[in-house]
């Protein structure tokens, strides 16, 4: 019997945007799987609901948890079901899986078993604020979290302005809501006032908001951070 197949599958970034953001084609061959590995179980259910999913969570469909609490040990049996056959699908919490996501052990593993990989189409907060943001797509560097601690932080935030200057690369990074406004402060701290910043909130959603301004430009506004998700990008 061959290997199943392991699809990746996007998830929405903003809430009830299933029908604007999830293509139809994606979403029929989610229907059909019977085999995911997610970050929560609750929240995979509840999205599948959502996108019409009908078959019972309880009888007709497993689940693997991938998360902090995930043993490695554990990882290798996640993969049992291609060996029979069957496809499976990996499901990040928001976006693509992969990116800004755990999901790329298991993608990792299942290369080295020469199982096919299908990535799906699907929304990526990152990739539609780079869109625009007016920065450059052609050479940019996704950062994932900068650090928590405030020196270390501003440190880091020097560094990538030295990237932007020397390598005409355009900074990309995230942070949980609830330090969105001490990464702004940092940012507007740390970074020379000709530099440009790009702020993106709910990419997608109804209450979407995308602004580029210069550092200069945002220290006179005075704004301050909502605790919602955002993607925050720097450039010259």
């Amino acid at each position: 019997m061959s290997l199943g197949k392991l699809y990746l599958i996007p998830n929405v970034i903003s809430s009830d945007t299933e029908n604007q953001t999830i293509p139809v084609g994606v979403i029929e061959i989610i229907l059909r799987l019977r085999y995911f590995i997610v970050e929560d179980i609750r929240t995979a259910r509840r999205y599948l609901r959502k996108i019409g999913f009908t078959a019972d969570f309880d009888t007709q469909v497993q689940f693997f948890e991938l998360n902090k609490h995930t043993h490695l040990s554990d990882l290798d049996s996640y993969l049992n079901p291609l060996f029979s056959g069957d496809d499976m699908g990996i499901l990040s919490e928001s976006g693509l899986p992969c990116i800004a996501d755990p999901g790329n052990v298991i993608v990792e593993k299942a290369q080295n078993l020469n199982v096919k990989i299908v990535p799906l189409v699907g929304p990526s907060s990152i990739f539609l604020a780079l869109m625009a943001s007016g920065f450059n797509g052609q050479n940019f560097a996704f950062n994932g979290y900068l650090p928590i601690n405030d020196k270390d932080r501003k440190q880091k935030i020097k560094e990538l302005e030295v990237k932007i200057l020397r390598d005409n690369q355009t900074q990309i990074f995230i942070e949980t809501p609830y330090r969105n406004q001490q990464i702004f402060e940092a940012i507007l701290s740390a970074c020379q006032s000709s530099l440009r910043l790009c702020i993106a909130s709910d990419v997608s959603g109804k209450s979407e908001n995308i602004r580029t301004m210069s550092i200069a430009e945002w220290r006179f506004s005075g704004k301050k951070l909502g605790k919602v998700n955002m993607i925050f990008l720097l450039y010259k």
